[in-house]
């Protein structure tokens, strides 16, 4: 088509004389997905291209051509992944890492590269490039609106070793302290919470009513029944209300970097300066 998707569903809308509200109209859609989809941060369904294609007198142009998705992730998070570009809040609870869209390319890397069963060196890559799409969220200041409720645990297990801990904390302070994403930790001393089955996410829209997306070992489903993300989404406040608030969870986190930083950094002995052994 010469231009991506977006832009020449742009084009024609254009080229018809209509305002987006006057094509979500006539395409029984909302304005603001018609808006996704010209961004290129939404894809149509099949059925979505089909009204468009009528309601412009395109053929099946947007029908056949819809864009292809290539990203390299599990096939049960691939419908959560789209649904997290399109999020205008979005709250994490995290029991074992952090969470992806936080993670920097180091940490990615080293959470990745060590699945099982193992994966190439190439596939590795592209599972990297993958995350750190997904992390590009975060380059507008305003939306999505961002939560992280972190388990303790995240913090002390050292993913990739002392120093790639150090480099992802310090990542989370400095989100924090820009005011980009909140963060707060559920320490070790409360014990058993109400989220310590699993990881989660909650994500809230313009247009669409929120959604809960839960993961374990080789699974992950998509919530959209509002009775159960309603409940999810109590058990998540009721865990916040017992976290550290953000100025004690941002205190834990930098003196956790700076203990990985000193484990990373090498030892007199280490150098070679002194005690060397023929």
């Amino acid at each position: 088509m010469g231009t991506n998707y977006g832009e020449w569903l742009k084009e024609q809308r254009e080229a018809a004389g209509l305002t987006q509200q006057q094509l979500a109209e006539a395409a029984v859609m909302t304005r603001t997905h018609i808006a996704h989809i010209e961004a290129g941060r939404r894809v149509p369904s099949r059925e979505d291209a089909r009204r468009l294609d009528n309601a412009l007198g395109t053929g099946n142009v947007l029908s056949r051509f819809l864009p292809q998705e290539e990203a390299a992730v599990a096939d049960y998070f691939e419908s959560a992944r789209l649904l997290e570009q399109q999020a205008v809040m979005i709250r994490e609870f995290a029991l074992s890492f952090v969470p992806g869209i936080l993670q920097t390319e180091r940490y990615a890397r080293a959470v990745l590269s060590t699945s099982f069963p193992p994966v190439s060196e190439e596939e590795c890559d592209r599972l990297v490039v993958t995350r750190l799409e997904r992390a590009k969220v975060l380059d507008d200041r305003v939306t999505p609106v961002v939560w992280a409720l972190l388990d303790e645990g995240v913090l002390r297990r050292r993913i990739g070793g002392p120093g790639v801990m150090a480099e992802q904390l310090s990542h989370l302070v400095r989100l924090a302290e820009s005011g980009r994403i909140q963060v707060h930790v559920l320490p070790f001393a409360l014990g058993v919470h109400p989220l310590l089955s699993n990881m989660l996410t909650l994500m809230w829209f313009e247009d669409q009513p929120p959604v809960a997306y839960g993961e374990g070992l080789w699974m992950g489903r998509v919530h959209d029944s509002p009775s159960i993300v309603q409940e999810i989404q109590h058990r998540y406040d009721f865990a916040l209300g017992n976290a550290l608030p953000l100025k004690e969870s941002l205190a834990l986190l930098r003196a956790t970097a700076r203990d990985c930083e000193r484990h990373d950094r090498p030892s007199h002995t280490e150098h070679g300066s002194a005690g060397g052994v023929a």
